[in-house]
């Protein structure tokens, strides 16, 4: 007996099917991309489409619909829920995406999307994949999120996050409004880029905070990126448009692995690994209270093109940034004379504290260029909480594994020199130098003969000659050959070999320190 297939009916249901899919897709929806164009924004799936490499995002979860109970009710609208999700390539690289889509009731979460991003940060976790946020709107969907019938459940979302971290790279993108939840997942996130002029984060929008409180406050003011890039350092880089912000995605991604089980990711470098630039001879001025841009230091010392600075308009007196020494991924951190002197604050710590986390969690090695006149102090300084707060970022080095390597370029001072790796078995730094200028001691030296001798010199013929020959004999013990003399370093080295002498130290140095340590649960931060 023949069997005949039902052919037309089969076509009939898929062409219903592929006819709902297109209508969540841009083409089918003129009148929401017109006005996202209107706002100057691109829609959800062109940024996946520009940050992904061509044709290879495959979208999970598009037919799904937002759940028609509460106020909403029926006649709810929010195709895909309101967020696209999937997984794409980024330079051949496999990545898993959460994109918000803004319009759609705003780019509200709601209870459908939540699951959708639920379950994409479980398919990151299982398979090592990078996990990329793109944000552009506020929080919880307001329809399906004030009933305690659904919101009484809490969410997994955090202990995901949590999962996650130091196991894979988790990127946020701001590109829009993304108060409430978004800032919240920004919060957990590695790195978090925004849009100026046109994203802002915040525990709450102006709408709920004018409600709240009576605080009558823009959108930019409130949570822009002058505020959290710049001000409060929240996120990690702000740039000038939508394609700036993508790409600098796929610049941070291309420093590390997909996940910590993995090695780091080799460039392909034609710059000579024995490199000398003679400027460098030079470079470091003798008069202490003059300063230079460290930043022309890393360069010279990096691989060619291959800096990429982290929180550049946060706590400016420390840079902290990824580059490559013979193609090799690197974290540097470094003082910045040109503010401050380069002294830590509480800023500063957080900022290198932070970074110290992320190279260590995927295997870059930590270069130290140390210039740093101590911490700061007064009453500023005790009120931000700098004894605890520096305490992070000694906590975070002792806690690190991988290869870290100093550089004394001028000053040494005080504690701030430990917390910036100073002296070989501070952390048995794989390698240990200072160049000739360099100048290393507990505390200021004037500082300490006022504090020490002031009688002594007080109560001279001359007190500003003898001040000054105390200054002066203090300031013979200081210099590179004494710290050399107890093997405290490992050399005093020429600046212009500094990039070679960090090539063959880490060319020599394993990629992790073996297990150490006393058999607890866990450490546990000073912050």
């Amino acid at each position: 007996m023949t069997v005949m297939r039902e052919a037309p009916a089969m076509q009939a249901l898929l062409e219903t099917v592929q006819a709902a899919r297109a209508d969540v897709l841009d083409g089918k929806r003129p009148d929401a991309v017109a006005r996202q164009r209107k706002r100057g924004k691109l829609t959800a799936r062109e940024r996946i489409a520009r940050l992904c490499d061509a044709e290879s995002f495959r979208e999970v979860g598009g037919l799904v619909q937002p759940m028609r109970e509460g106020d909403g009710g029926p006649d709810l609208k929010a195709p895909a829920d309101g967020i696209v999700t999937g997984t794409g390539r980024i330079d051949g690289r496999p990545v898993t995406i959460v994109a918000s889509d803004y319009t759609a009731l705003g780019g509200s979460i709601g209870q459908v999307g939540r699951q959708k991003m639920l379950r994409a940060m479980r398919r990151a976790g299982d398979t090592g994949m990078p996990f990329i946020m793109l944000h552009d709107g506020g929080g919880h969907r307001i329809q399906d999120g004030q009933d305690a019938r659904t919101f009484s459940q809490g969410t997994p979302v955090f202990d995901l996050f949590a999962q996650l971290s130091g196991w894979v790279p988790v990127v946020s993108a701001v590109m829009g409004p993304a108060f409430a939840g978004p800032t919240n997942y920004s919060a957990m996130a590695d790195f978090v880029v925004m849009v100026r002029d046109q994203s802002a984060m915040g525990m709450a929008g102006p709408a709920l905070v004018k409600a709240g409180i009576g605080e009558d406050i823009g959108m930019e003011a409130l949570g822009g990126a002058s505020m959290h890039v710049d001000t409060s350092g929240i996120a990690h880089l702000a740039t000038p448009d939508e394609d700036a912000c993508l790409a600098s995605v796929r610049t941070y991604l291309s420093y590390l692995p997909s996940n910590a089980g993995q090695s780091v990711p080799f460039a392909a470098c034609d710059d000579p690994e024995g490199r000398r630039e003679e400027w460098l001879l030079d470079s470091v001025p003798t008069n202490l209270r003059k300063g230079y841009d460290m930043r022309r230091i890393i360069a010279a010392i990096a691989d060619k093109g291959s800096v990429f600075e982290i929180r550049p308009t946060f706590a400016r007196n420390i840079v902290v940034c990824f580059a490559r020494l013979a193609g090799r991924p690197v974290g540097f951190i470094a003082n910045q004379p040109l503010v401050a002197a380069g002294m830590i604050d509480v800023p500063a710590s957080e900022k290198a504290a932070h970074f110290i986390a992320v190279c260590d969690a995927f295997g870059l090695p930590l270069i130290y260029l140390i210039d740093v006149p101590g911490n700061a102090i007064g009453s500023a300084a005790e009120r931000a909480g700098l004894g605890r707060r520096s305490g992070r970022m000694l906590f975070e080095l002792g806690c690190a594994t991988v290869p870290r390597l100093s550089v004394v370029l001028r000053r040494g001072y005080g504690g701030a020199f430990i917390m910036m790796n100073g002296g070989q078995p501070s952390f048995g730094a794989e390698g240990s130098f200072i160049w000739p200028s360099a100048e290393i001691c507990a505390m200021s030296v004037e500082g300490s003969v006022d504090v020490a001798y002031r009688s002594d010199y007080a109560n001279a013929p001359d007190p500003a000659a003898r001040r000054q020959a105390l200054i002066d004999g203090i300031r013979r013990n200081l210099g590179p050959l004494r710290a050399a003399a107890h093997f405290h370093i490992d050399d005093v080295i020429d600046p212009r070999d500094t990039r070679p002498v960090l090539i063959r130290t880490l060319a020599d140095a394993p990629a992790r320190r073996p297990a150490r340590g006393y058999p607890r649960h866990r450490a546990i931060s000073p912050i």
